[in-house]
C-alpha cells in the first residue's frame, strides 16, 4: 500500500497554530524551559511539532497536543500521556532505539533530535539487501517492547480520558470498534459500511479475538515516516522510532497493520525473523491472519474518519476509502460472508 504524495502534503486542522515567541513563553512558563525556535516541521498530522535550540546547546524536538477543545476522535483523548509513558517505559529497556525524552507536560513533549533520516525519504537509496537488514532489526526492536508486562491488568487504551479498556482483549477491542464508529457517526463519515455489518464482521471474530490472552505494548504506528534509519559507512541501522501516542495494550499482531508498509512481514520474512531471534512470538495460524483482518478493518474506519475533524479534502477521503474497502472486501471473504 503506497502512499501517496498528497497525504505529505496537508495541513490537519486539528494542529494547535503556534508562533516562535508563543511556543518559547509556553516552554518557559510551564516547564522552566529556555530555548530558541528554529522552524516547524511540517510533517505530522496531529501534533504540532518545532525544531528547537535549548539553553544548553542541544538539537530537540517539541510536540504540542492540540488544544483542549479540539474535536479530537476518543481514541485521542489524552495520547500526549499515552506517549510520554511509552517514553519511559520502553527507554527504560535499553535496547530499542527512540529519541531521548528530555521534558513532558501535559501537552507537550520535548524530546532530542534523531540521527538519520525517516523510512519513507531514504530507503529507496539503499537498496533490497539493506532493507532486508532493517527489517531484521526493526522486528528485534519490535519484538522488546512487545515483552513488557503490563502490571496493570488491563487491555486497551492507557489514558484514562478515552475509558477504552477492559480485562480482555475481545471486549478492549470491541469498545475501541464502537468508539471508532460512534465518531463516524458524529463526523457523517461515508464509511460504506454500516455500524451493523461492522459489529457483525467484529462478532465474527470473537473466538479469534479470545486467544489473545496477554496484553503487548502495541505501538500501531510504525509506518515509514515514523522510523529513522541511517546507512553510515555502509552499515543499515534503525536509529529510532517516533510518534508513540496511539500506542495500546493488545494483541502484538495489529503491529503488523502499519509494519506491512515497511516491506515483507510474513512467516518467512527477514522481520519475522528479527522478530523470533528476540523472543516475539507470531505464528501465522488463521486465527492470527483473522485477527490482523480485523485490526485493518480497524485502522481503516480510522483513516476515513479522521477526515471529518482533520479537515482533509477529497482526494485524501477518496485514498482512504479505497483502503477502507479493501479491508471490508478482505474480510468478508475470509470470513465466507
Amino acid at each position: 500500500m503506497d502512499v501517496p504524495t498528497i497525504l505529505h502534503n496537508m495541513r490537519s486542522q486539528l494542529k494547535r497554530v503556534l508562533s516562535a515567541p508563543q511556543l518559547e513563553i509556553l516552554l518557559r512558563d510551564a516547564a522552566g524551559i529556555s530555548c530558541h525556535v528554529q522552524h516547524e516541521l511540517a510533517d505530522g498530522w496531529f501534533n504540532t511539532a518545532f525544531r528547537v535550540l535549548l539553553e544548553d546547546g542541544r538539537a530537540a524536538v517539541v510536540k504540542v497536543a492540540p488544544s483542549s477543545d479540539a474535536p479530537v476522535l476518543r481514541y485521542e483523548r489524552g495520547i500526549m500521556a499515552t506517549e510520554a509513558m511509552f517514553y519511559r517505559r520502553v527507554g527504560a529497556l535499553g535496547g530499542v532505539p527512540l529519541p531521548e525524552l528530555l521534558h513532558a507536560g501535559p501537552d507537550f513533549l520535548v524530546v532530542a533530535v534523531l540521527d538519520g533520516e525517516p523510512w519513507d525519504k531514504s530507503i529507496d537509496l539503499l537498496g533490497p539487501a539493506a532493507r532486508n537488514v532493517l527489517l531484521q532489526q526493526l522486528g528485534g526492536i519490535v519484538a522488546q517492547f512487545h515483552a513488557l508486562p503490563n502490571t496493570l491488568g488491563y487491555f486497551g487504551c492507557p489514558a484514562p480520558e478515552a475509558e477504552l479498556r477492559a480485562g480482555d482483549w475481545r471486549t478492549a477491542f470491541t469498545m475501541m470498534v464502537e468508539a471508532i464508529l460512534e465518531d463516524a457517526q458524529r463526523w457523517a463519515s461515508p464509511l460504506g459500511i454500516t455500524p451493523a455489518q461492522v459489529r457483525a464482521l467484529v462478532a465474527a471474530g470473537a473466538d479469534a479475538l479470545d486467544e489473545v490472552r496477554r496484553p503487548s505494548l502495541v505501538h500501531f504506528d510504525l509506518w515509514p515516516a515514523n522510523i529513522f534509519i541511517s546507512n553510515d559507512a555502509g552499515q543499515p541501522r534503525v536509529t529510532g522510532l517516533i510518534d508513540h501516542e496511539r500506542a495500546f495494550w493488545g494483541d502484538p499482531a495489529a503491529e503488523l497493520v502499519s509494519l506491512e508498509l515497511c516491506g515483507a512481514i510474513g512467516p518467512n520474512s527477514e522481520f519475522l525473523a528479527g522478530y523470533r531471534e528476540l523472543g516475539g512470538l507470531l505464528e501465522y495460524s488463521p486465527s492470527l491472519l483473522h485477527r490482523l483482518a480485523l485490526y485493518r478493518l480497524y485502522f481503516g474506519l480510522i483513516l476515513v474518519t479522521e477526515c471529518g475533524p482533520r479537515g482533509f479534502g477529497p482526494d485524501h477521503l477518496a485514498w482512504c476509502r479505497t483502503r477502507l474497502d479493501a479491508h471490508v472486501s478482505a474480510l468478508l471473504n475470509l470470513s465466507g460472508a
